[in-house]
């Protein structure tokens, strides 16, 4: 058991080590493409801007998702428990 809880913890620090390093990439190589665009069109800058935002949001999702399914294995596996985890907030 105590194997499964340890494998279970590993692979949630890389799911989220992973899925945090993927959108700073993605992000970091979009803004820098939205630079780029505006820098030869200057008069398309708010149209980029909409779509960059809207693509911003998008590619934050990914992470977002990693966190619910992480904290799904967490307290799937028993590495964290449920009654601790309400007597440490005091309900």
């Amino acid at each position: 058991m105590e194997t499964i809880v340890g494998m279970t913890a590993i692979a949630v620090g890389i799911m989220l080590g992973l899925a945090a390093v993927g959108a700073a990439i993605g992000i970091g190589l979009m803004g820098g493409r939205f630079l780029e665009g505006v820098a030869r069109q200057p008069e398309m800058a708010n149209s980029l801007q909409t779509k960059m935002f809207l693509l911003a949001g998008l590619i934050d999702a990914i992470p977002i998702i990693a966190v619910a399914i992480a904290l799904y294995f967490l307290f799937a596996s028993g590495l964290v428990d449920p009654a601790g985890l309400q007597a440490l907030l005091g309900n």
